[in-house]
Order: structure tokens, then C-alpha cells, then sequence
């Protein structure tokens, strides 16, 4: 029912549970002073002997014991906060941490909205865990032990009896744990499950409004949340059921304590104030237990969450990727194998080397596997066969710092987060002067634009939705050359936007050739045309390489891709 890994991952708690702990234990000792007092009163007022003075007494300490009891339970709140926040910073800070070891990589292993999940959800889960089942868990030990000690004084047979009573709630617990384990982690598996389906409708949704399947996936969610509320519902049962029997055992045991207590004093073994403080007392026992196990249920689904979790943190990390760069001149792939997953080949054998300085081009039909190879140079993928060298460094045990910080990647959607023009600048450079952000927008021909509207501080939406695509493209080719890596891998930068955007990009890419180590991925080949070398990709393998005009004499794959754009492109001229 404690779950040790969780113990160790978040160490620094335990002080808040253990102190917490003991107000809860002072809490009980006021409880009990308060039923001493009040036995004593009963009794005296039974035997018609009570008198003023007394009663003030027991009333006053009634009060000192409420008011004791009132500022311990702040305590004990604070406490349960301390420890769920704890485990929150702590928890939250090493999924982050994995995340930035694991780099681009992480989404071949867990999917987003999972991670989200166990980070948002999953993390308030143990908040519960640590700040109210554990502190209850190690109560639940103590006051039974306590109690047991101060009834043994008054009859030892009844606190025996109690006592052994006790043990009956948290075997009944066991015996639903392992039922409870395999349903909870079910309910984890579908809850992730469904996050993942609602995450990604919810970003197709308008594909969906276009095809009109928004209807089709309607239905398939209804039905994954009909599984997942029948989960859930089997989960609910299982804790009522629980709840249940263990209400049985508590107030059974509680009876069974009191039915002994007034036999005995009708046998004249216990005098009328044992016989009141044992009755009131009785509950005491089974109280601490009885929460326990209300709280077990919300700690199994947190221990279900921790699994999730753990099974995040544990994902292995490439651990010799700690090599730097001191100077990436060139780029080679060596006999480089590589598939997404073992059934399918993506890349075959490839052998290229991208020298300093020189203007590179990858083209082919689209699956050929452009996109993996410019994946593999900037370190998102490590598993391939052969060898992959950055200078004199070998890929796999490169950190991924390193290779950003000498290779810079822009694809044809990046990624604009929403706040300003200048704060998405400065994350290609954070030292980069308003001076110098304007000089680069200057570049990417974005300057006019950003004046006519508020300047640097322009305030972007989320993606950028407020811009066009074009000039979306142009802010991040902007951010890019703000990085100032020596080498620059363009995978079909220039697509999807309008053919005036296009040009002026493909303008600045060209210029930047002149000074960077370029590999430009694209499927239009005129943009191609005044590159060093085009490597030609067809089915994973690299079957051509050379200049346009090289490529265009041997009549091969390329020429026949050329010609076909060319008919296409003239189309629709001839047409005119």
C-alpha cells in the first residue's frame, strides 16, 4: 500500500508527512483528554454527584481541547499542502528534465496528450497521495496502538478485542488491491487513450468540416467515452463495494467493542465512567482506519498514475550523447540504415557527405525519405545503422544541445508561439539587440509590415493564426538566421505559401549559401536549379548526385521529374 519508489523520488516530503503525523497523534490525545473528561462528568451526573465547579471544569477543558484541536487541524492542512506541493515541483521538474534529455525524440515513445495527461493529472493524483493517504496511512498505524494502551487500563479484554477488530479493514483493502491495481490501470490505459483521440480531432477538426467526417468521428468518440464510462463506472462500483464493507467492519467491530464493555459492567468488571469513556472511545479505533481506506482508492489511482509516470522517466536515454563540437565542417552519412519501425525500411545504405560552405539539394518523390535524412542530421532519430559524422564526432554520441547549436532545421509549418514579435526573435537569440531583430526582418523583407502594426512588440496568436502563411514563414526564417549555426537544413521552407513569399524566401536562402553549409529539401526543382550538388532520393537510396545541368545530360530520375514540372508549370501558360 506504499509504494517505495514514490518514497524516494520525492524525499524531502516525508518531513511534512511525519510532522503531520504527529499533530494528527496530538489531535488524538485531545480527543481522548475530551472523552475522560466527559465519562467523568456522565458518571457524576448518574450518581447524581456533580457539582458546579466541576462542570465548569469539564466544559473548560472541553473548550482548551477544541481550541487545540482547531489550530493542529491548520497544521496538519499545511502540512498536506507542503507535501502535495513538494511532489508537484519535484515530479513535474523530472518529466520536464526527461523531456529536454530526450529532445526531439520524444514523440516516437509517448504520445503528447500522454504526457500532458500524467503531468497535469496524473502529478494532482500524488498531490492526494502524499498529502492525505500517506500522512493517514502512518495515523492509521498509531492511533489503534495509543488507544489500545489507554482502554488496556480500564479493561484489558475490550481493548484486545478492538484491537484485533482493527486488522479487519485493511485485509478487506488487500483483498480488493490486486483487483483494484488491474482495473485502475485500465482506466489510466483508456483515459490516455481518449486524451489522445479528443487532441488530435480537436486539432483536424476543420479537415473534418472540409471532408464532412466531423459526423464519423463523432461517433468513434462517443463510443471510445462509452468505454471509458463503463471503465469508470466499474471503478466507482469496486469503491462503494470497498466502502461498504468496510463501513461493515468498523461499525461492527465499534458494536462488538461496546456490547463486551456493558456486559462487563453489568458484571460489575467496569465502573460506569469505563464503561462511557470505552463506548466513546470504541469509534476511535476504526476512525483512522475507516479514512484510510477512503483514501486508498484515490491513492491507487494516484499509484496507477505514478506507473505511467515511472514508466516515462525510465524510457532509456542515449547516456554517451555528452560529446560537444568543437567545429562542424562537414556533414557524412555512412552506410546509413534506418526504419520507423523493424517491418519497414526507410533509408537504405546511404552514403553522402555535405562539405562546409557548399549549397546542397534533396529532392524526390514524396515518401522517398528526404525528410528522415534532414530528421537524422539534427539528432531526432539515434537508432539507425552505420554512422552518421559531425566533424570528427559520431551523432549517436553527440548531446542534442551540441547539434543545435551547429545545425539549424526549418520546415514548411514552424512552430510561432503567441506573444510578441520581439519575444519569438529572441528565441533564436536572446542577446540579439532591437538594432539587430529589425536588421534581420529587414532580410526577410517583413520590416514594412511590422511597422504599419506595433513594431517589435506585434502580438502573435497562438501558431501565429493572426499571419499569413507567407509571413509566417518569414518570421521564422528570421528567428533561424538570428541562430547564426553554421550549418542550415531547409526541409520545403518555401512551400505552401504564395508564389511572391516563395521567391523572396528561396532569394534569401540562396544568399545565405554563400556563407552557411545549406541542404535544401524542396519539391519544386526550379528552386533547386543554382545549387552546388543535388543528391537525388528515390525508395530510401541516394541513385543520382550532381549539378542540375549534370543531372539534366544523363537523362536519369531527375530529368524525368524535371520535364514532367516543366509540362505542368507550361500548362497552364499555353493555356493563356
Amino acid at each position: 500500500m506504499i509504494k517505495k519508489r514514490l518514497m524516494e523520488e520525492v524525499p524531502n516530503s516525508k518531513r511534512f508527512v511525519m510532522i503531520q503525523v504527529f499533530f494528527q497523534w496530538l489531535m488524538l490525545l485531545c480527543n481522548i483528554i475530551m472523552v475522560f473528561a466527559w465519562s467523568i462528568g456522565l458518571s457524576k451526573m448518574y450518581e447524581r454527584t456533580i457539582g458546579k465547579e466541576q462542570l465548569l471544569l469539564i466544559v473548560g477543558t472541553t473548550i482548551i481541547c477544541v481550541s487545540i484541536r482547531f489550530i493542529l487541524s491548520k497544521k496538519v492542512m499545511r502540512m498536506s499542502f507542503l507535501a502535495g506541493k513538494e511532489v508537484k515541483q519535484i515530479l513535474r521538474d523530472k518529466i520536464y528534465r526527461k523531456l529536454l534529455k530526450l529532445g526531439m525524440s520524444y514523440q516516437e515513445k509517448r504520445a503528447t496528450s500522454e504526457i500532458v495527461q500524467i503531468t497535469v493529472e496524473g502529478v494532482e493524483q500524488l498531490e492526494i497521495y502524499f498529502g492525505s493517504y500517506l500522512p493517514q496511512f502512518f495515523y492509521s498505524m498509531l492511533a489503534p496502538i495509543t488507544l489500545f494502551i489507554i482502554v488496556a487500563f480500564i479493561h484489558i479484554k475490550v481493548a484486545v478485542i478492538l484491537l484485533i477488530c482493527v486488522p479487519l479493514i485493511p485485509a478487506s483493502i488487500v483483498a480488493v488491491q490486486k483487483f483494484a491495481k488491474r482495473l485502475l490501470a485500465k482506466y489510466w490505459g483508456q483515459y490516455t487513450s481518449l486524451g489522445d483521440s479528443f487532441l488530435e480531432n480537436l486539432q483536424g477538426m476543420t479537415t473534418l468540416k472540409i471532408y464532412q467526417a466531423d459526423e464519423r468521428k463523432q461517433k468513434e468518440m462517443k463510443q471510445e467515452a462509452e468505454h471509458f464510462r463503463k471503465v469508470t463506472m466499474r471503478v466507482l462500483t469496486m469503491q462503494l463495494n470497498s466502502i461498504t464493507i468496510m463501513d461493515l467492519v468498523a461499525f461492527g467491530g465499534a458494536a462488538l467493542g461496546i456490547l463486551v464493555a456493558v456486559l462487563e459492567f453489568q458484571k460489575g468488571n467496569i465502573s460506569i465512567m469505563g464503561m462511557i469513556a470505552i463506548i466513546l472511545l470504541s469509534a476511535e479505533f476504526f476512525i483512522p482506519m475507516r479514512t484510510l481506506g477512503s483514501f486508498f482508492h484515490i491513492a491507487m489511482n494516484g499509484m496507477a498514475a505514478s506507473d505511467k509516470i515511472f514508466d516515462f522517466l525510465d524510457i532509456p536515454e542515449d547516456k554517451d550523447a555528452v560529446e560537444s563540437i568543437e567545429r562542424a565542417e562537414s556533414i557524412r552519412l555512412e552506410n546509413v540504415k534506418f526504419g520507423y519501425d523493424k517491418e519497414r525500411t526507410i533509408l537504405k545504405e546511404v552514403n553522402q557527405k555535405f562539405e562546409e560552405g557548399k549549397f546542397y539539394a534533396l529532392v524526390g518523390t514524396s515518401g522517398s525519405g528526404k525528410s528522415t535524412i534532414a530528421s537524422l542530421l539534427c539528432g531526432k532519430h539515434r537508432q539507425y545503422e552505420g554512422n552518421i559524422w559531425i566533424g570528427d564526432k559520431e551523432l549517436r554520441t553527440v548531446a542534442q544541445q551540441e547539434i543545435h547549436r551547429h545545425i539549424t532545421f526549418v520546415g514548411h509549418n514552424s512552430y510561432l508561439f503567441r506573444g510578441t514579435v520581439r519575444y519569438n526573435l529572441l528565441l533564436g537569440n536572446k542577446n540579439a539587440t532591437d538594432e539587430r531583430l529589425w536588421e534581420v526582418l529587414e532580410q526577410v523583407k517583413l520590416a514594412d509590415f511590422l511597422r504599419e502594426e506595433n513594431g517589435l512588440d506585434t502580438e502573435l496568436k497562438e501558431r501565429g493564426s493572426n499571419f499569413s502563411g507567407g509571413q509566417r514563414q518569414r518570421l521564422a526564417i528570421a528567428r533561424a538566421i538570428l541562430r547564426d549555426t553554421p550549418i542550415y537544413i531547409f526541409d520545403e521552407a518555401a512551400s505552401n505559401i504564395d508564389v511572391e513569399s516563395e521567391n523572396d524566401i528561396m532569394e534569401l536562402i540562396i544568399k545565405m549559401a554563400k556563407e552557411k553549409t545549406v541542404i535544401l529539401i524542396s519539391h519544386r526543382l526550379a528552386n533547386v536549379v543554382k545549387t552546388d550538388e543535388i543528391v537525388v532520393v528515390q525508395k530510401g537510396q541516394l541513385v543520382e548526385r550532381g549539378t542540375h545541368e549534370m543531372l539534366l545530360e544523363k537523362h536519369g530520375v531527375y530529368e524525368k521529374m524535371w520535364t514532367q514540372q516543366q509540362e505542368l508549370e507550361q500548362y497552364g501558360k499555353e493555356e493563356k
